[in-house]
């Protein structure tokens, strides 16, 4: 389950890795075993089980789920500032000379210079601080914020609440004043009293709306305090950042069958107005969030990882997201090489229009000096020669000592070379004397055919051979004795009475297997032949 590294594995060792997971998980395997021997959990996620690709893993192990980089001398822990820890009475040998501390000599005296020391009054003698000695860690080291004390930022907190506290009471003070001014101008004046009198109560109105407080009249500037949130949040302080001028995504069409509204997510996906003006529409969808940025960006990449991972490398976007990024920054620029060697074979090739070279003079002006002469239908006259079109292949090439092309001559369908009339491209030319050979080789040739011909038609004629008893030639003085030829008739009578009935062989056999012409006639006459009709009548 837990893989080692990194390596590609063939589609038979992947089948094979897939059956035994399953065979651990359903206990029929033993379990995988560690570095430390301890067994490792099968039903354990191959995500976590598999260590990362740069640790270099040689052997299946959990430990890169652990404090693998956990030192015991390592510590986070900062100085205690301020702690002080024996308060002598009198001057200890060794001491501050000014402060009498133990802790440190005069040189590095933090204390105001003493006109007489303690080591001359022993009074006042300072308490010893608390020296400590430790290591920091990795992130010890590069913590900035290490040995802060959080408390101590409620002094900055308070200093800027109360600059913002004045800040506000003055503006307020001065539109206060800046109305009443209004106010007291108008009242001098005779004339209008009207118009006067409707002055008056929007002035009043105002220096109302101007006593409310701030927090209370703008409810985008209005700070909510939560303690116990739904989601088990601490206390926090959250801002109504809602523009109550913006419309909402639901009353941009109110077509039933428009784009669909999640009330609950608050999401549109589809363009709410998909015939309308671009440059006029501020709002065109959820959608468009996921087909621009980095969010089509982390679209093909995780596109990317499914297709490695089919064609069979071990790769894994939720477990191993930095290796497939790598991956997939290497395939781009392999990618972009590639495209970039096919661009420079074809301009290679085929040239480059676009270059910066300069075109003559003739091409470029479209004209010249040279006068020619044009029919009725468009064709040259004169003043300029002919040019036979000419084919992308080499023309008038002659190669291994023959003097005209490869194609000038056809026989028996088939091209060949004109000059030794060979059929065999690349072919050294032989002249007159190849021609001749060919010629007598196809008469030879010619001559054998007719030959064979006729003597296929005569009939061969097979010489039948006499065969003796025992499958050998057999002689022409072969003669058999009667005699012996009745004895070994008589022995083989025997021999099948006894194959009949075993009981009758004796206990000692004396066996011959010396055979003679007269005892392979007498087994053939008493051979039993299946397909001879008779067979039932021989004895």
């Amino acid at each position: 389950m837990a893989t080692a590294s990194v390596t590609f594995k063939s589609r038979e060792d992947h089948r094979k890795q897939l059956e035994l997971e399953e065979a651990r998980k359903a206990g029929l395997a033993p379990a995988e075993v560690d570095e430390d021997g301890n067994e490792i959990n099968p039903h354990i996620p191959q995500y976590m089980s598999s260590a990362p690709w740069y640790l270099n893993a040689e052997k299946p192990s959990l430990k890169h789920q652990r404090k693998w980089k956990s030192d015991p001398n390592y510590t986070k822990s900062w100085y205690d500032r301020g702690v002080k820890l024996f308060q002598a009475n009198k001057y200890r040998k060794g001491a501050c000379e000014n402060c009498g501390a133990i802790t440190h000599d005069k040189k590095s005296c933090m204390e105001r210079p003493r006109s007489v020391g303690a080591k001359w009054t022993n009074v006042d003698i300072a308490p010893d601080e608390k020296v400590e000695s430790f290591e920091l860690d990795y992130d010890g080291k590069r913590d900035r914020w290490n040995g802060y004390d959080p408390s101590t930022y409620t002094r900055v907190i308070a200093d800027y609440e109360a600059r913002e506290e004045a800040r506000k009471k003055y503006l307020k003070e001065q539109q206060l004043k800046k109305l009443e001014e209004k106010d007291s101008e108008k009242d001098g004046e005779k004339d209008g009293e009207n118009a006067g009198s409707e002055d008056d109560e929007e002035d009043g109105l105002r220096i109302d709306e101007a006593k409310v407080d701030e927090s209370a009249q703008m409810d985008f500037a209005k700070v909510e305090k939560r303690v116990r949130t739904t989601g088990g949040g601490s206390t926090g302080t959250v801002r109504n950042l809602r523009i109550r001028e913006d419309t909402a995504k639901y009353l941009l069409n109110l077509d039933v069958n428009s784009a669909y509204y999640d009330p609950k997510t608050r999401s549109m996906r589809e363009d709410p107005l998909p015939d309308a003006d671009p440059n006029d529409k501020f709002y065109v969808g959820d959608n468009q969030n996921r087909l621009s940025g980095q969010a089509l960006e982390f679209k093909q990449l995780n596109i990317h990882a499914w297709e490695a991972f089919d064609k069979g490398q071990d790769i894994h976007m939720q477990a191993a997201p930095s290796q497939a990024e790598l991956l997939y920054k290497s395939f781009k620029i392999k990618k972009e090489m590639l495209k970039s060697e096919h661009k420079d074979k074809i301009m290679e090739k085929y040239g480059n229009a676009a270059s910066e070279d300069t075109m003559p003079r003739e091409l470029l002006l479209g004209q010249s000096e040279r006068e020619i002469e044009y029919d009725r239908t468009g064709r040259i006259i004169k003043g300029q020669d002919v040019s036979l079109p000419k084919s992308k292949y080499e023309e008038d090439i002659f190669i291994n000592n023959h003097t005209t092309v490869w194609g000038s001559w056809w026989k028996d369908h088939q091209w060949g070379y004109k000059c030794c009339k060979q059929t065999i491209k690349n072919s050294y030319c032989t002249g007159l004397a190849g021609i001749e050979a060919a010629e007598a080789s196809a008469d030879l040739m010619k001559a054998n055919m007719a030959r064979k011909e006729a003597a296929e038609d005569e009939p061969v004629q097979h010489e039948e051979k006499r065969l003796a008893t025992w499958g050998t030639d057999v002689p022409q003085d072969l003669v058999l004795d009667k005699k012996l030829l009745e004895e070994s008739l008589k022995k083989e009578n025997a021999r099948r009475k006894e194959e009949k009935d075993e009981r009758k062989r004796k206990y000692n056999v004396k066996w011959n297997d010396e055979v003679t012409a007269e005892d392979m006639e007498a087994y053939r006459m008493k051979r039993i032949h299946h397909d001879d009709p008779m067979r039932d009548f021989l004895s």
